[in-house]
């Protein structure tokens, strides 16, 4: 029996196709700037020296379907929409071969953002966590086996707000792929399962309003859905 003054709250569990347990969610990672054209609509160039990361709190994290409300203190809430994968087995500076092993399963994410406070944030060099680690912040949709899905150069990444459509791309157009965001990561933590990985959004962000409902997809994964509902 422990000793703590008090409980915390469980971390969700996102259900994975064809299986009866869930993934629980541990730790959150996001690759930045990781498609040439967003990187360009936020006015910032991108090369191929090393991917860059920011984190989100496990706590922050919800499943497709939510209503939540529009987050405090911000005037212009972003979405975001992401391939995200799931690390099922422990890895560190890992080849490309124990990279691939190591992805469990593949499933639609959303990176919600509070721009305006990630542009002040930035523009004073100062970290970009009230921007980007937003509570209801990063949403899961069931994850597929990586058995059952590749990530094709083929696949679209697309996103829409009340039906119109925001975002369109392939995954052809990520600059770091899966294998290389794998082995360059793990070349700084030892990865583990319930680590998971958002690896970028394509062109076309932008605001979202309270009321407003999110649809997203991916060729051949399960599709992603959020609802913003009134400011608490």
């Amino acid at each position: 029996m422990s000793n703590n003054l008090f409980s915390l709250p469980d971390p969700i569990t996102i259900p994975v196709v064809g299986e009866t347990a869930g993934y629980p969610v541990g730790r959150i990672f996001c690759v930045g700037r990781n498609y040439a054209a967003h990187a360009a609509e936020m006015g910032n160039e991108v090369d191929r020296e090393a991917p860059f990361y920011f984190t989100k709190s496990a706590p922050n994290a919800i499943l497709t379907g939510s209503a939540v409300p529009y987050p405090a203190g911000t005037d212009n809430y972003h979405h975001e929409m992401e391939l995200a994968l799931a690390i099922g087995k422990p890895v560190f500076r890992a080849t490309s071969s124990q990279a691939w092993d190591a992805v469990y399963a593949y499933g639609c994410s959303l990176d919600m953002t509070r721009r305006d406070l990630q542009i002040r944030e930035r523009n004073k060099q100062r970290p970009w966590d009230l921007g980007k680690d937003v509570e209801n912040g990063a949403v899961f949709a069931p994850l597929t086996p990586a058995a059952d899905w590749s990530p094709d150069n083929s696949k679209h990444v697309r996103l829409s707000v009340n039906g119109e459509r925001r975002q369109d791309a392939t995954l052809e157009e990520l600059i770091w792929k899966i294998d290389e965001i794998v082995m360059h990561l793990s070349g700084f933590y030892h990865l583990r399962p319930g680590d998971l990985i958002l690896t970028g959004t394509p062109a076309g962000v932008g605001p979202v309003v309270a009321g407003d409902a999110l649809t997203g997809e991916i060729d051949g994964l399960e599709p992603i859905q959020l609802t913003l509902t009134d400011v608490d």
